[in-house]
């Protein structure tokens, strides 16, 4: 046995300093969680119905690349089989294109404040990231972020609607953006809050015109199924192809891609999680406008309040009132809508904090 303070093995130094993915406070003591952008809906008993089929069958391995998934998604966007590719969660196929497509060497552009997860995926890559500033709306600065592009970019992420802002651009600033970036750079489009979104972005519309496009979709936010990771991607056939030789196989289970097939057939329920979020969202902001506090205009099922210094002082509140939020310090806080006594629960913070914000 090694002795306290002998050597021991080491990651690469560019993983001993990626940032950590953040862990919203309180989450053993609160009855709410309002933290992690899940849908307060169960599952329909359709898909209930789908997960207990396929797990009588976990003795087997699922299929390859998720071909029934991939079969039903290029049927209900109009592309080809060969443009589709699916796995645990859109995280996984982003780090999927990160890992096949940058490296040492290279740069990744993506806004900032964004997904946390961005620097992380970029760093286990081994590219550089190269972070550019939210504007003063909340908003991506599609103008300096193509300004950001060199020689060495590899790739340029985009979000929309952003997290943790819920902030959206339009499709006429996406494509003036687009046009400006060369064609053997990659625009990773994360479309994962898409079916909440109130701008009228469609990446798959888009890859049309810019073959350059990577857009990332999941089931874990509008289809309720943040607990079994199934995401896709859509792009040209040409890169799904150099992203399938790089795919782990069964990278999707079995009970995963049951749920999401099931889920596509069942248009009811995902509309029912729509409302329930578009209703909790406009709830949580008119309360907040009702006491002065500053709330950014969303498109996701979340709300962002930027609040500054004064963040950490609103999710302390918010635990005390019984719901965790995710608070970014010295930004502001993220609240995840969908549940009213939740909500309610958040402007009961914000009332003890009074003045104080």
């Amino acid at each position: 046995m090694s002795a306290p303070g002998a050597l021991r093995p080491r990651p690469r130094p560019e993983i001993e300093a990626l940032p950590r993915y953040s862990k919203a406070a309180g989450l053993e003591q609160v009855r709410w969680r309002a933290s992690s952008n899940e849908s307060t809906v169960a599952p329909s008993a359709a898909i209930l119905e789908a997960v207990n089929l396929a797990a009588s069958h976990s003795h087997l391995y699922p299929s390859l690349f998720g071909d029934t998934l991939i079969a039903r998604l290029s049927d209900r966007l109009g592309v080809g089989d060969d443009q589709v590719l699916v796995g645990a969660g859109s995280l996984a196929l982003l780090q999927q294109v990160l890992t096949a497509y940058t490296g040492p060497g290279t740069e990744v552009v993506y806004p900032w404040r964004s997904y946390e997860a961005y620097p992380i995926l970029i760093g286990i890559a081994g590219a550089s990231g190269v972070p550019v500033a939210l504007d003063s709306e909340h908003r991506h600065d599609l103008s300096a972020m193509a300004a950001a592009v060199t020689p060495q970019t590899r790739a340029v992420l985009v979000c929309n609607p952003n997290n943790p802002t819920g902030s959206e651009f339009s499709t006429a600033e996406f494509v003036s953006f687009a046009r400006s970036i060369p064609g053997d750079v990659l625009i990773l489009l994360d479309e994962a809050y898409r079916e909440f979104a109130t701008s009228d972005v469609d990446g798959v519309d888009l890859l049309r015109a810019f073959p350059n496009i990577v857009v990332f979709r999941t089931f874990s936010k509008a289809y309720g199924l943040a607990g079994l990771r199934a995401g896709y991607a859509i792009t040209n056939p040409a890169i799904a192809a150099d992203l399938s030789s790089a795919a782990p196989p069964f990278g999707l289970s079995a009970v995963a891609e049951a749920a999401a097939c099931a889920a596509l057939t069942d248009p009811a329920h995902t509309d029912s999680i729509v409302e329930t979020v578009t209703a909790g969202r406009a709830h949580l902001r008119e309360q907040l406008a009702v006491r002065g506090v500053e709330s950014v205009p969303s498109g996701a099922n979340f709300v962002w309040i930027p609040l500054g210094e004064r963040a950490s002082a609103l999710e302390a509140a918010c635990v005390a009132q019984g719901v965790s939020v995710r608070m970014f310090p010295g930004e502001g806080v993220r609240v995840t809508v969908g549940e009213r006594a939740a909500e309610d629960a958040v402007i009961a913070a914000v009332d003890a904090l009074a003045h104080n914000l």
